[in-house]
C-alpha cells in the first residue's frame, strides 16, 4: 500500500473520501421513484435527479457514480460512508439535519394525495377519517401523514417502494397515496394504470415537516464537499440547467426555491 494511504489509515481518514477528493463523487439513491430516478427498459438510470446530478458533477469537474439502496436506508448508508452524497429527491428538514448536513436547496416540489377521481375525498383529517393512506417509508410524506392524519383516525401504511403503494391503490387496499406531485403525475397518473385517478385536494403544507426544498444530503462536517457542490449548484442554476430539466420532467410545476 502507498505510504500516503497508510498514513491516512493511521489517522483514521477514510480512503473513500480521499478518492472523492481526487475527483470522484458517489451518489446514493433509491431508483424506484420516477420521474426523479428510476431504471429504463435497458436498465439504465434516468430521471430529473440523474440528469441534475450529472450536470452538477460536470460543473464541479467530478466523476459521478451511483449506489442504490432503499429510501429509508439512504441516511444510514451515507453516515457509513457507502457514498458521498444523497441525491434522491430528499427534502431538507430539521429532523434530518439532526443526522446529516445538506447542500443549499436546489428545487422544491409540493406534496399531494393521489386517489380515485370523484371519490369525494379531501386532503384533510376529517375527510380521510377511517380511510387508508399509503406513503413511502422514510419520506417526509410518511412523517406528515402520521403527524396530521394518523392521530385523527386515518390508517397510514408505509411502503419500501412507491410502486408497491400504486399496486395497492389499484387493488383497493388503500384509498390514496401521499406523494410529491411530480412523482404522482409521472409515476402513476400519466400511465394507463392511472386512468380514473387524480390529485385529491390542494397540496399539503407544513414547512417544519415538509422542509425548505430538496438538496443533496452530506455527512456531518463535510464542509469541503458542501462548498464544492454548492458552487456547482450555483452554476447550473445560473446557466438555466435546473429550469430546463424542470420543464422536461415537471411541466407546469414551479420548482423554484422560495
Amino acid at each position: 500500500m502507498h505510504k500516503s494511504a497508510l498514513l491516512l489509515l493511521a489517522l483514521g481518514v477514510s480512503l473513500s473520501f480521499t478518492a472523492r477528493a481526487a475527483g470522484e463523487l458517489r451518489y446514493g439513491l433509491e431508483a424506484e421513484y420516477p420521474p426523479f430516478e428510476s431504471r429504463n427498459a435497458a436498465g439504465e438510470l434516468e430521471g430529473f435527479d440523474i440528469d441534475l446530478g450529472n450536470a452538477i458533477c460536470k460543473a464541479a469537474s467530478l466523476k459521478c457514480s451511483w449506489v442504490e439502496t432503499s429510501f429509508d436506508a439512504l441516511i444510514p448508508g451515507l453516515t457509513a460512508k457507502k457514498y458521498d452524497a444523497i441525491n434522491s429527491a430528499m427534502n431538507i428538514t430539521e429532523q434530518r439535519r439532526k443526522s446529516i448536513d445538506f447542500t443549499q436547496p436546489i428545487y422544491r416540489i409540493p406534496s399531494q394525495l393521489v386517489g380515485k377521481a370523484g371519490a369525494g375525498l379531501d386532503a384533510t383529517p376529517e375527510s380521510l377519517q377511517g380511510k387508508t393512506i399509503g406513503v413511502l417509508q422514510g419520506s417526509i410524506q410518511e412523517t406528515y401523514a402520521k403527524e396530521h392524519w394518523e392521530k385523527q383516525g386515518v390508517t397510514v401504511v408505509s411502503y419500501k417502494d412507491q410502486n408497491l403503494a400504486w399496486a395497492d391503490l389499484l387493488n383497493g387496499r388503500i384509498d390514496a397515496s401521499l406523494v410529491m406531485s411530480a412523482a404522482g403525475q409521472a409515476g402513476f397518473l400519466s400511465k394507463p394504470q392511472g386512468k380514473g385517478f387524480g390529485f385529491i385536494g390542494k397540496p399539503v403544507s407544513d414547512d417544519t415537516i415538509l422542509g425548505s426544498g430538496i438538496g443533496f444530503g452530506l455527512r456531518k462536517g463535510d464542509a469541503a464537499t458542501k462548498k464544492q457542490l454548492d458552487a456547482a449548484i450555483d452554476k447550473v442554476r445560473a446557466d438555466g440547467t435546473i429550469d430546463n430539466l424542470a420543464k422536461k420532467y415537471f411541466p407546469g410545476i414551479d420548482v423554484s426555491v422560495k
